[in-house]
């Protein structure tokens, strides 16, 4: 992150200042979550290149580059939630920068408009994971259950959890075999502390089913992990069949790689069709939307689904759910009323 200065074309602006406004915003990367600062550094790296090819400034940036800089996003194919995100980013390492932010003017108002409503006029549509509902884990439960095999049966346990809990997965990665207690009834507690939009020091804790609880201790105490707080909750297994334990989690591709043995194995063979190039299996987020699909379709209440799954905000939770709910509106109801 010591690039930032290094890629500052700074025209009438302190560069002394503006580095030590730099460095203080990186020494405080921990106000912000992990994806976000990688998601920084990758708009930065996309961002300086487009501005040197191009011969624009990238800090500060002018609004015209930064119109042009996003058009040239959507003319190049990306998405346009992606060209939003880069626009969000840029606009937050100069607010933190002590820059006026680019984002303001109209003409990126516009440019930003136009991108929005072009996407939309030619079909573009929010990507969404496959999603991985509770007959599927019941299905795979009877596959796995017995098995004598540690990876199947932490793939299971994991599946289980991410399921039960509607975390995400960075946030099951990050769990230790110390967050596990137990209630008086036997079922198992997870603290998970905080997560992506909750970050507090109340922490948060998730209560798992006596099947879920099950299948968790199943694997814990197979693993020999029990013994070893310290360890990550999901841990590697070898190829021989021996437990990893390792100072980091394990990766995202990794967990991701559980969900595609599990469409295997769930006999989901065939990828369905494919979602901006993507979700054409069971993929990281898709426990998390199957999940919320599930409570939905049981009738649970939008306040208490997005409870479950730490959502700040309802536009977000009716992605998953739109089409569950696409027959519960007012002038359904009402169509299929009798006449008078």
């Amino acid at each position: 992150m010591t690039k930032l200065t290094q890629l500052a074309n700074v025209s009438g602006v302190s560069h002394a200042e503006l580095t030590v406004q730099l460095q203080q915003f990186v020494q405080d990367k921990e106000a912000f979550s992990p994806n976000t600062w990688r998601q920084l550094l990758s708009v930065m790296r996309i961002c300086s290149q487009w501005a040197e090819d191009n011969q624009r400034r990238f800090l500060p940036m002018t609004s015209d580059d930064l119109r042009d800089y996003l058009s040239f996003l959507a003319e190049s194919g990306r998405a346009s939630s992606t060209v939003n995100s880069h626009a969000a980013l840029i606009s937050m390492l100069h607010r933190n920068a002590g820059l006026p932010a680019p984002n303001h003017s109209p003409l990126v108002f516009r440019a930003v408009k136009k991108i929005n409503r072009v996407a939309v006029m030619k079909g573009e549509r929010a990507g969404q994971a496959v999603p991985f509902r509770l007959v599927d884990l019941l299905k795979l439960d009877n596959h796995w259950r017995t098995s004598v095999r540690l990876q199947q049966l932490r793939d299971l346990a994991f599946l289980h959890v991410a399921y039960a809990t509607l975390l995400r997965i960075s946030e099951l990665a990050r769990l230790r075999i110390r967050d596990v207690t137990y209630a008086a009834d036997g079922r198992i507690i997870l603290d998970v502390g905080w997560t992506k939009t909750v970050v507090q020091t109340g922490g948060l804790v998730k209560a798992l089913s006596s099947r879920s609880t099950q299948r968790l201790v199943a694997w814990v105490q197979a693993s020999g992990l029990a013994s070893q707080p310290d360890a990550f909750l999901f841990s590697a297994v070898h190829r021989s069949g021996q437990v990893i334990t390792a100072e980091a989690p394990l990766s995202t591709r990794a967990l991701e790689q559980i969900f595609s043995r599990a469409w295997t194995v769930a006999g989901q063979r065939d990828p369905v069709k494919p979602n901006k190039n993507r979700y054409t299996g069971w993929s990281g987020h898709s426990a998390r939307v199957g999940a919320a699909q599930d409570m939905a379709a049981k009738g649970y209440s939008i306040a208490q689904i997005m409870q479950e799954g730490t959502w700040k905000k309802p536009e977000t939770l009716m992605r998953y759910i739109r089409h569950l709910d696409a027959h519960k509106g007012a002038m359904v109801d009402l169509m299929e009323q009798p006449a008078d």
